[in-house]
């Protein structure tokens, strides 16, 4: 299991359109992905739950993955967000 805090760092934070991306980022992967912030944990390959975080710029979420692959999906993953979400 690997867990990684990340900055979201767009400046419309964790929106639809951004959520959409980290999903679909983390169903490539066989790896569970959970995503926790402000006391809450969903999962990472659902784009309500990842929505209804709330996460805004410079929040910091903490993805914890675990299975098989978890080192690339945690790779693809921290470069989305540090990429902006392809925003910006």
């Amino acid at each position: 299991m690997i867990r990684e805090k990340l900055t979201i760092q767009n400046k419309l934070g964790v929106h639809t359109r951004a959520a959409a991306k980290f999903v679909n980022t983390a169903k490539r992967y066989a790896s569970k992905v959970e995503v926790a912030f402000n006391d809450r944990l969903v999962d990472g390959k659902s784009i309500m739950s990842v929505i209804t975080l709330g996460a805004q710029k410079d929040n910091v979420v903490e993805v914890i993955i675990n299975g098989e692959d978890e080192r690339d999906a945690l790779a693809a993953l921290t470069q989305l967000v540090n990429e902006k979400f392809g925003e910006d």
